[in-house]
């Protein structure tokens, strides 16, 4: 899709801080942007006077004086509940960033707002959108490597500055969480997690496996203990271990014919992500991220807190 597809499309934007600031610049880049609100005003009119586009530190505000078709909602996760119901209840489309909500039954909530009023409903769940996941599910789909088995991800680095309200399975697992029922293209049966804290107030490393149909598994490692960027995931297969990192977009294919690595193009996940949303608007794609998905990631995101507190498998039945 180019960019000039989307020009009729109005969008705003609310929260501009840690990772909010990577989709102004791509929306004032393709041209949509018109307004952002930020509750720290100082940080709104910076933003607004460097995209050329008007400013507010209150929502209320921005919505009695903007027209405007879709709204990113890039605020704290305990926020995103209420300010995504204000907007769908305009019936306006709407993007949340992950997780969409901290409890699952307000995500439910928000699905049957979207539903009801006939807008678009979707969550940053961006790996779906980086090309070395998208050729590893091809690769998937079409068993070219014969079934896949299992799936391990491995996440680590020091603690983003701007989380302050969830740990990391919250922030962070649920990449990994959603990604795996990405690629399995199925939602798992049971949940067992280990986690703890050492130098945060929320949980600061976790290990989760997810158990799917026919004894396939997924474990998602996660902390932030370590000072390096590691962001790395291996999908085994029957024929075949593909390894990847979501960083460098590289992948790997290790047989028993020796190693390869296939060539593709290396593209930026959130554009990606940002024009499936804007397609998805104006009916021209489907959406990739549907909030059923979000809403079965925070479900499983309160299975392995939970289950780290019990020290129990927890057993779901997700639709």
């Amino acid at each position: 899709m180019d960019n000039g597809s989307v020009l009729d499309v109005r969008v705003i934007q609310i929260g501009i801080g840690g990772w909010g600031k990577n989709h102004a610049r791509i929306l004032s880049q393709m041209g949509v942007l018109t307004a952002i609100c930020d509750a720290d005003s100082n940080r709104a009119k910076d933003f607004g006077t460097k995209y050329s586009v008007n400013h507010y530190s209150s929502l209320d505000l921005l919505l009695k004086s903007e027209k405007f078709d879709a709204a990113f909602v890039c605020t704290p996760t305990s926020t995103h509940f209420s300010i995504a119901t204000t907007l769908l209840q305009k019936k306006k489309n709407v993007f949340v960033e992950k997780p969409m909500t901290y409890l699952s039954h307000e995500g439910d909530e928000l699905q049957n707002l979207a539903y009801k009023n006939k807008v678009v409903l979707t969550c940053g769940y961006i790996e779906r959108f980086n090309p070395a996941v998208a050729l590893i599910k091809d690769y998937v789909k079409s068993k070219k490597y014969g079934e896949l088995i299992m799936l391990e991800f491995h996440r680590e680095n020091r603690m983003p500055l701007h989380i302050k309200d969830v740990g990391i399975i919250y922030d962070t697992s649920v990449h990994d969480i959603d990604t795996a029922m990405w690629l399995f293209d199925d939602t798992p049966e049971v949940v067992f997690a280990r986690s703890g804290k050492i130098k945060h107030d929320h949980e600061d490393f976790a290990t989760i496996m997810l158990g799917f149909k026919d004894s396939k598994v997924a474990i998602i490692s996660s902390n932030w203990i370590t000072p390096t960027r590691v962001r790395k995931f291996n999908a085994v297969c029957e024929d075949a271990i593909i390894s990847s990192d979501f960083i460098s977009q590289e992948v790997k294919i290790e047989t028993n014919n020796g190693t390869e690595i296939p060539r593709k193009d290396v593209a930026e996940p959130l554009l990606l992500e940002i024009k499936n949303f804007l397609a998805a608007c104006e009916g021209k794609e489907e959406l990739l991220v549907k909030p059923e998905h979000a809403v079965n990631t925070t479900k499983i995101a309160e299975a392995a807190l939970l289950s780290s507190q019990k020290g129990t498998p927890i057993y779901l039945e997700l639709k």
